[in-house]
């Protein structure tokens, strides 16, 4: 097995504490109402907190049907948290887990910005490359960006 660090970090209107919530306390009520295109539903173990799972159901015609997150914490004063994608998803096998770690901050001129740090572990001896590494994140941008504009939409929304 090899492990294969990426770094990334994106900007956000959207102030830190919003986007923390709507990506872990508020994400099985936001995802499927802000992007019903993609999302279906998120199914969450009790309450989202280490350890349990998190299973995200997608709509037909999408190439996944769901992914199964395994929360590894959360800090609510930080606006950081980490989770391991375990099953479904883009994982095929090539990969057994990507395990993420995301940190919302201020951004100087308002909004957040996103900093986000993956360990993508592959199956045996394969390796995956940055440009897949791209489009996994270009994936899943469209979700992050239909969250986004939800919230701005909706400036009630996760406060």
């Amino acid at each position: 097995m090899g492990v294969f660090t990426y770094d990334y970090e994106s900007t956000s209107p959207v102030a830190p504490v919003r986007l923390f919530k709507a990506f872990t306390i508020e994400a099985a009520k936001v995802w499927p109402t802000a992007a019903p295109n993609a999302v279906k539903s998120v199914e969450v173990e009790a309450n989202p907190s280490s350890g349990n799972i998190v299973k995200i159901n997608f709509v037909e015609g999408l190439p996944f049907q769901y992914m199964k997150h395994q929360i590894g914490g959360h800090d609510e004063n930080n606006f950081s948290y980490s989770y391991s994608l375990i099953e479904g998803g883009p994982l095929g096998d090539k990969l057994e887990k990507i395990s993420y770690e995301n940190k919302f901050e201020a951004a100087a001129s308002g909004g957040s910005i996103c900093k986000s740090s993956m360990k993508f572990y592959t199956v045996g001896d394969n390796v995956i490359t940055e440009d897949e590494i791209k489009a996994l994140i270009k994936g899943s941008e469209g979700v992050y960006k239909h969250v986004e504009a939800y919230l701005l939409a909706n400036p009630e929304a996760c406060n």
